[in-house]
């Protein structure tokens, strides 16, 4: 988190990781209607707004099509390589209304006909056996039945959108390959698409959310039936954080047991591939089920391409590729697999696969914030997959001694790739002060200057659950101005401090549940200000505040926060001085109109505790890391 500000080190961006080019955002995952973009290492904004037609799928696709064309337009010998990562259909999901619409009226029946319907399809298509069995809802899922029937069309409406989400990624992925099968170069282009990364997301809680942010900052409660309801129309639209519920989750893991973050079994690890290279393999429309893994996607391309891997990297040695070509197999459907033994590990959920077997074992559970049991204490499975395609029978009473036999593998591997030792601390692991990472900003005071803009939230100090004061010092223009001073977050949680009609105004933004809005009685005069916003912090974890408003020294107004945001204010939106960028804190605005036309000469934050409780737990501090991921 501390390389991802405007002062980098910009070694592990993508342009200083051997990519020529980059455009798209730097973090897990973003706003697919505001996305936080660069171009290489520049902070660029999108073309339009949403209102415009914009959406970050097709921003990328046009972009991938672009620089495709031009390589091949000024040197068409060169062989080229792309890699057009969207964000879809990670969460929040987002997509065109016309997408989402396609699908009414689709889920109406619920996750577990869901799961019905797709081992089905499944097996019709024949990319699982006819013999594969569905496994069974984890415990700690609810049955459809037992959801209450008020919440069933919300539910439903989080199942079209990522539907549509999901159809609408798929259409410009298909833009791209068009354009390169327009370049008449398709048939010599090895597309690999691979579908999904380590399961569904099971972060969503059992009942999904209008905006995920609730979830990192544990603060559920603020979002009742009646208020998802309300909202039913605008998921999936700029209104809407939106991420669907655990059972939709487990649904498109189908047939497979549990989620994403649970690496263990399949559910959190398998996922499709379609490789297609006409000129490269006879083979058309064919299935392989040999094992293999995303890290063998390199060794391919280099066999491939006829390049060895590199040994030395600017005068540094190169460890060798831990994956396995997959070239053996694409004109021998029966060839042996050569990719034998695999470890998983996730938050100590782990597991291990070597020549058909299977030994797994859960530790935790993405969605639920509990106390970790002994390592110890796990109960370890074992599946022949060779036989049992979804790991239905779990048969380590069966097979103890292959079973210890997998567990020592385990060890093994894990040992020989650096993943010990196990560490099932969610928060201490990610935690900079913890862990002995740098940090960007420390100290109780920061000094930011007209113009900054596009700073991550690990960039600016942090303000929450303490009390603190920022002060704005400004030069205004004749005329009752309106613009923003200072803007942390977007419409889904964060602060503003700004002028309406001159008027100094501050905008608290509690998830977008609640925006508190704290205004002055009379316009700032033209010349040289300062003004400042106190906020005065009551403790606990996300706990009440007042906030009062200065104009060079003199109070004008107050107002009083029952509640606020305990962890994190956003993931991909940013801080900008002099604006407002992304989706905006506040309503009164949009970001066009959010630019200040006086000069902001700078603005600094202080932070004081005051006997505030700043006590944060593990669980809370873990999900925020996980939101990053």
């Amino acid at each position: 988190m501390w390389e991802n500000s405007p002062v980098g080190p910009f070694d592990q961006w993508p342009t200083g990781s051997g990519f020529e080019y980059f455009y798209g955002f730097i973090g897990g995952g973003t706003n697919q209607w505001f996305p936080g973009l660069y171009e290489g290492t520049t902070p660029v904004e999108p073309d339009r707004t949403p209102d415009e037609g914009y959406h970050l799928t097709e921003d990328l696709a046009d972009h991938a099509i672009a620089w495709i064309r031009q390589q091949k337009t000024l040197a068409p010998d060169k062989p080229f390589f792309a890699y057009f990562a969207p964000g879809a259909t990670h969460a929040p999901h987002h997509a065109p209304r016309e997408w989402i619409d396609r699908y009414r009226g689709r889920f109406d029946g619920g996750w577990d006909v869901l799961r019905e319907e797709t081992i089905a399809r499944q097996k019709a298509l024949g990319v699982i056996p006819a013999e594969a069995e569905l496994t069974d809802r984890p415990a700690e899922i609810p049955a459809w039945d037992d959801i209450d029937d008020d919440l069933k069309p919300v539910l439903a409406r989080q199942m079209e959108v990522y539907a549509g989400f999901l159809s609408h990624v798929d259409h410009h992925v298909g833009r791209v390959v068009d354009a390169i099968e327009e370049l008449a170069i398709l048939d010599d282009t090895l597309v690999f698409y691979v579908i999904g990364d380590n399961g569904a997301s099971a972060e969503g809680t059992p009942h999904g959310t209008f905006n995920e942010l609730l979830v990192f900052n544990q603060s559920m409660d603020l979002e009742t039936t009646s208020f998802l309801t309300d909202h039913i129309d605008d998921f999936g639209s700029p209104a809407a954080n939106n991420h669907y519920a655990v059972g939709w989750a487990h649904a498109t893991c189908t047939p497979y047991q549990w989620t994403k973050q649970v690496a263990s079994h399949f559910g959190g690890t398998r996922n499709g591939m379609l490789v297609n290279w006409p000129s490269g393999f006879a083979a058309r429309g064919e299935r392989r089920n040999q094992f293999h893994h995303v890290i063998d996607i390199s060794p391919t391309i280099l066999e491939a391409a006829g390049i060895p891997a590199p040994t030395f990297v600017h005068g540094i040695q190169q460890m060798p590729l831990h994956g396995v070509s997959m070239r053996y197999c694409f004109d021998q459907a029966d060839a042996p697999e050569r990719h034998e033994t695999q470890y998983f590990e996730i938050v100590c959920n782990r597991g291990i696969y070597h020549k058909g077997w299977t030994a797994v074992t859960r530790h935790s559970i993405p969605w639920l914030a509990a106390d970790m049991p002994p390592l110890d204490d796990d109960t370890w499975e074992l599946y022949d997959t060779t036989t049992d395609w979804s790991q239905a029978h779990n048969i380590a009473a069966e097979h103890p001694e292959k079973l210890r036999q997998l567990q020592r593998l385990f060890l093994i591997e894990a040992v020989k790739y650096g993943a010990l030792p196990l560490d099932d601390r969610r928060v201490e692991r990610f935690l900079a002060e913890l862990a002995g990472r740098p940090e960007l900003i420390t100290g109780s005071s920061q000094l930011l200057y007209g113009g900054m803009g596009r700073l991550s939230e690990s960039s600016v100090i942090n303000t929450k659950n303490t009390s603190h004061s920022v002060t704005a010092d400004i030069e205004m223009p004749e005329g009752a101005a309106s613009g923003v001073f200072i803007a942390q977050g977007g419409a889904f949680g964060g602060w503003s401090l700004y002028l309406i009609d001159g008027v100094p105004t501050y905008c608290y933004n509690l998830f977008g549940v609640t925006r508190t809005v704290v205004r002055g009685s009379g316009p700032v005069p033209p010349g040289h200000h300062q003004v400042r916003a106190e906020f005065a912090y009551g403790g606990g974890l996300g706990g009440p505040a007042t906030v009062s408003l200065f104009v060079d020294g003199d109070q004008v107004a107050e107002g009083h926060l029952e509640r606020t945001v305990p962890l994190v204010y956003s993931y991909d939106e940013t801080t900008d001085v002099g604006s407002d960028s992304g989706s905006t804190v506040s309503e009164e605005y949009d970001e066009a109109t959010s630019r200040f036309p006086g000069t902001v000469n700078w603005v600094q934050i202080d932070v004081g505790a005051e006997d505030a409780d700043h006590l944060i737990s593990p669980d809370e501090r873990w999900r925020v890391s996980m939101a990053r991921q």
